[in-house]
């Protein structure tokens, strides 16, 4: 596997050494096999959980490994490289822990975070609806409190959530009043009663993620499970959703580093004209290009990283790491499938997969023009900008 171009210290180094065995062992020999027939790996979550790797940008007070969120995108990297449902699975679930641990009571913190960075307890991240993908302040459903108990209703619907169907808790959020900002932000566990999951959605890619429209009618949750105040909900989502997108950037990366790998071994032992393909010019240049892309989305990927775990603000900086990231991975995946030719539209080399999974990477954690938004209006605020018509 080629060198990662970024200089690890001892432990980082010793780390990823670990996830590289596990993704060799226990991941790589099961991913074509389980997307083929659609299989949600639960049981890989527990390992991972069990192996500290769920938890690793969280607090060790609450059973997390206490790394760099610098270092958790490297790993996620590697999963991603092998298995990208389960790197993508792996990001979701620190999505639906995030307001928990930033918002959460002391009291909550303990009671819920060890179980779910342990890996007991498998998250879902519960935002977008039918109607409200790119807009969450839109949303319809509604979180009514009952007077008489103190309990919160939960009614209406939330789409694609990954892992539906299949997690222990949903991370949801709710209106809470008629103001457009009136969001608030609930714990719910899994078998709380009138939550249920619609089948399963048949998508191109990510076949072995669980991805699902979860219905609230009429579901029950005690104030204790309200996350932060009420209000407070869409200063949640957005803030998880910065740490989130730098969560997909990372495992498109990888992704797209996976993808070269494979490209760049059989362009090494294909031979064509009485040479290996990759001396022939033309194909060396394109194997170059997906080098580039994949260098150039890792540098912008740790650069936001390194803001954030300086605890600067690093919004703009998340969206241009995903927007990169996620276009690079779609061009690599798909000069992958071209190195290979013919192989590379079957199903006997993995470069197809990997071209499908991509296609989400643009589409998920807001869509990439949802970042072109973002960025530009960064651009109006900042000193000289000069974008004003997004306002």
């Amino acid at each position: 596997m080629p060198a990662r171009h970024v200089v690890p210290s001892t432990e980082e180094a010793d780390l990823l050494a670990l996830v590289r065995r596990i993704c060799t062992t226990e991941l790589a020999p099961r991913a074509a096999e389980a997307e083929r027939s659609e299989t949600f790996p639960r049981d890989v979550f527990r390992l991972l959980g069990e192996t500290g790797l769920l938890g690793l940008p969280y607090p060790e007070q609450y059973g997390g490994g206490g790394t760099t969120y610098s270092t958790y995108l490297r790993v996620l990297e590697e999963i991603g490289a092998v298995w990208a449902s389960v790197a993508v699975g792996v990001s979701v679930h620190a999505l639906s822990c995030y307001p928990l641990l930033t918002f959460g009571t002391e009291d909550q913190r303990r009671r819920w975070l060890p179980d779910m960075l342990g890996g007991t307890l498998l998250g879902a991240y519960c935002l977008s609806e039918p109607h409200a993908g790119s807009d969450p302040a839109a949303m319809r459903t509604r979180a009514v409190q009952d007077p008489a108990s103190g309990e919160w209703v939960l009614t209406g619907a939330k789409a694609w959530t990954t892992h539906g169907g299949q997690a222990d808790f949903y991370t949801v959020l709710a209106r809470t009043g008629d103001d457009r900002g009136d969001i608030s932000c609930f714990l719910v566990p899994a078998n709380a009663p009138g939550l249920s999951a619609d089948s399963p959605e048949h998508k191109m890619g990510l076949t072995g993620s669980a991805t699902a429209t979860m219905r609230l009618d009429g579901v029950r949750v005690p104030d204790e499970r309200l996350i932060g105040g009420r209000g407070e909900g869409l200063k949640i989502a957005l803030a998880a959703l910065d740490s989130g997108r730098l969560g997909i950037a990372a495992v498109a990366t990888g992704l797209a580093q996976g993808a070269l790998d494979h490209a760049l071994g059989y362009a090494k032992e294909r031979e064509a004209f009485g040479s290996r393909i990759i001396d022939h010019q033309g194909l060396a240049f394109v194997l170059a290009d997906m080098e580039a892309a994949v260098v150039s989305a890792r540098a912008t990927l740790q650069s936001a990283a390194a803001l954030r775990d300086a605890r600067l603000p690093f919004a703009r900086e998340a969206s241009v790491a995903k927007l990169v990231a996620t276009d690079n991975a779609m061009k690599v995946t798909t000069d992958a499938v071209q190195v290979l030719g013919g192989y590379g539209y079957t199903r006997d080399f993995p470069v197809e997969r990997y071209m499908r999974e991509a296609k989400v990477m643009q589409i998920f954690e807001g869509t990439n023009q949802i970042q072109r938004m973002v960025i530009a209006r960064a651009l109006d605020r900042s000193p000289g900008g000069e974008i004003t018509a997004l306002g």
